[in-house]
């Protein structure tokens, strides 16, 4: 098996309208075309080959957390991603030094996933 890179992250939400509203508006991605599945849903690219699938009709509780379950999404600049969101009047933690001296920020979607916006300066 030769696994190659992520290709999309599926995230389960109870209002797709109010999700995509998040996704495109707050965080910037942009929208995608999505094939006609019998659910609701919508898909959205994250730098050139990746995406993230919303897929609607969430009615179980979301378990989500900073140190629990959570995704990240590496940005170039820190500081320009904590005045865009405070641009947009979103509610955020951060931005943080992790211990490894990277910078991470956290956000918290409609339906609870949160969401780590993080500048990679150090890899290990």
């Amino acid at each position: 098996m030769n696994i190659q890179l992520l290709n999309h992250v599926a995230v389960h939400v109870a209002d797709v309208k109010t999700s995509i509203s998040f996704y495109r508006d707050i965080l910037g991605l942009p929208q995608l075309p999505r094939p006609a599945f019998d659910f609701p849903g919508a898909w959205f690219r994250i730098g050139t080959t990746q995406e993230i699938h919303l897929i609607g009709n969430r009615t179980e509780a979301v378990h989500s957390h900073s140190r629990g379950t959570h995704f990240a999404l590496q940005v170039d600049n820190i500081k320009a991603v904590e005045a865009e969101l405070k641009a947009k009047n979103a509610t955020f933690t951060g931005p943080k030094q992790r211990p490894d001296g990277n910078w991470q920020i956290f956000i918290v979607d409609p339906d609870g996933h949160w969401i780590e916006l993080c500048e990679i300066r150090n890899t290990i």
